[in-house]
């Protein structure tokens, strides 16, 4: 699943491309596609999940100049996806779920 410009908007598309990280859709090919279309307006949040899909996603969105935050391990059912993100250094924060919806729209406060 990606995101595509589509005229004078923006269009999510499925595809049958290859799995990545044995899945599809993959959190990975997303973010690329918003990475690429978006760059530094980019705001990506990792959540619970398995594996280390998002991790390569991650490094476009921040390479583009985007922001980060995770899941905390704590309030985490499996810190895979998100743990990788923080193991790496790519997260700007590492916050329990029960904030992380106050920070996104701090976040996009700080915008306007």
């Amino acid at each position: 699943m990606v995101l595509e410009k589509n005229g004078t908007g923006f269009r999510t598309q499925t595809n049958q491309g290859p799995q990545e990280n044995s899945c599809r859709p993959a959190v990975d090919v997303l973010f690329r596609s918003v990475a690429d279309l978006f760059g530094p307006r980019v705001l990506s949040v990792i959540l619970t999940g398995m594996g280390q899909d998002g991790l390569i996603g991650c490094e476009h969105i921040k390479d583009a100049g985007g922001r980060v935050i995770v899941q905390d391990e704590n309030s985490s059912v499996v810190w895979g996806m998100p743990g990788f993100v923080a193991k790496a250094g790519l997260a700007e924060k590492v916050l329990p779920l029960n904030q992380i919806g106050q920070e996104i729209i701090k976040i996009a406060n700080i915008g306007r």
